[in-house]
């Protein structure tokens, strides 16, 4: 293990924050906001004076780069990153508790939106400002971006880190280098996050909620800047969120393939068709299934596909509080918290892609158990996939189950019903946001014991990290010499 390139790697991820914390000073200072100037301030000089004292302690370092110092880095500068975050919200006195400020930090990071919070409205707008931004930076991931400006950290420093901070169950480049891979990408995510403020400016939005919530649909958050969230808005405003909201569920790939004139094999993506035919479904069934409660067809339609579009992208947005709609559709909305979009979008769940890989793996093992002479293969997009990856997903899956398992039993004590607290655990580990009943769009997760937000914690970072990062801080094989 190569201590002294992880740790100069985290020294990175300190500076990185410190830099992304000035443009909330810069907004504390011109709304005239004390309560947040020098609570930003002394973030700030916490995370310089951590990044200059891990620089000095790693001088010298080793440009020696394997899959497990990308895995240590990973999940070792996520949480290094989520502490500085929190402090703002910790030395300001708005969240006293620093597990309750640890916990809405890492929300916003992990873009899991789920909050403590039950009154925002009347919070400093540079503080709403910064935790609107944790999403946007941890949507694409800061260590992308860290990819697409630093320089090259040793052998293997940008593919190991890409493959252990990005969503899906394979990482491809979109060019032949990482560093323009990573630069591509976030080129899309800003100008599709700059298009949606536009649009919502001129849907008459107030500038600053329009950023704000530009930054929370782009990294699929949830966070809002009004008590009331997205229903304080007009029916305009939800629905260009709702529309962007499907548009960030999409692989980015495929916006790069539509640059470069390869529209065709958009269309054939196999992943693409399957994530719109469950959107599309889901938003028909409950549309119809929530009809009697809406003054019209069009008003239950609206809030069907802004409701499917928050879930099923794990953005978290609400419209309408969907504990009152009826269990069918409760039930689709649940079963789109587990699946997720796509890969390689700013989602969490388990990724369409997986769910793909799942069910077909399952038809070839039943078909050989009936015909064990025929030998098949999974493909995807006509392609063989990969026996490795295969491997890799079952082995993701059987990790997911665990976690949530252990989860459900370590918060059991706490739970104030069973739906509250299955559902509580399911919207942190695939980074939804709200859940049902006490944790459902109008409630929050104050009401947990602090041991409780601290696996809900863990949870969210396992699931924004795809689990094996957060699993691989727990092994002796990482940490290992050897």
């Amino acid at each position: 293990m190569n201590y002294k390139s992880i740790g100069h790697f985290v020294a990175l991820i300190a500076a990185i924050e410190a830099v992304f914390l000035l443009p909330a000073l810069l907004l504390a200072l011109a709304f005239g906001e004390p309560q947040a100037v020098f609570p930003l301030l002394w973030t700030i000089g916490i995370a310089l004076a951590l990044s200059g004292l891990l620089f000095l302690l790693t001088r010298g370092a080793r440009r020696e780069f394997h899959e497990k110092e990308g895995l240590a880095c990973v999940s070792l500068g996520w949480i290094v990153m989520s502490l500085i975050g929190c402090l703002p919200f910790f030395f300001s006195g708005k969240i006293p508790s620093f597990v309750d400020a640890l916990f809405e930090s890492v929300s916003g990071f992990t873009t899991t939106g789920s909050t403590i919070l039950s009154e925002v409205a009347s919070w400093p707008r540079s503080l709403l400002y910064w935790r609107s931004f944790t999403h946007w930076v941890g949507g694409m991931g800061v260590l992308v971006l860290l990819l697409a400006l630093a320089p090259t950290g040793g052998q293997g420093f940008t593919m190991h880190l890409m493959r252990a901070e990005s969503p899906g169950p394979s990482v491809g480049k979109l060019v032949p280098q990482i560093r323009k891979t990573a630069r591509i990408l976030y080129l899309i995510y800003f100008a599709l996050t700059l298009l949606e403020t536009v649009l919502l400016l001129i849907a008459r939005m107030p500038l600053f909620d329009a950023v704000c919530i530009a930054f929370g649909t782009a990294g699929t958050g949830g966070f809002g800047v009004t008590n009331g969230g997205l229903a304080d808005y007009s029916p305009a405003i939800q629905t260009i969120v709702g529309v962007f909201m499907f548009i960030f569920g999409v692989n980015f790939s495929c916006y790069y393939l539509i640059l470069i004139g390869k529209i065709k094999n958009v269309l054939k993506d196999e992943e693409m068709r399957w994530y719109m035919a469950f959107s599309a479904i889901g938003i028909a069934v409950i549309t119809f299934n929530i009809r009697a409660q809406y003054g019209t067809l069009g008003e239950s339609l609206r809030h069907a596909f802004f409701q499917v579009g928050s879930i099923i992208s794990t953005t978290g947005f609400a419209t309408t509080d969907f504990n009152q709609w009826p269990l069918l559709s409760q039930a689709i909305l649940v079963f789109f918290m587990f699946t997720g979009a796509s890969a390689g979008s700013t989602c969490g769940g388990m990724k369409m892609s997986r769910v793909i890989m799942v069910l077909k793996n399952l038809r070839r093992n039943l078909r050989q158990i009936i015909r064990p002479n025929r030998v098949s293969v999974v493909r995807v997009n006509k392609a063989a996939v990969d026996e490795g990856i295969l491997s890799n997903v079952n082995t993701y899956l059987a990790c997911y189950v665990i976690i949530l398992i252990v989860s459900f039993l370590l918060l059991a004590p706490d739970m104030p019903d069973m739906t509250s607290g299955f559902t509580a655990i399911v919207a942190c580990f695939n980074n939804i946001g709200p859940g049902l009943n006490v944790v459902g769009p109008m409630g929050n997760f104050s009401g947990f014991s602090d041991f409780s937000k601290i696996v809900l914690i863990f949870d969210m970072l396992a699931g924004r990290l795809e689990i094996f990062p957060m699993l691989a801080l727990f092994s002796t094989a990482t940490w290992s010499h050897r």
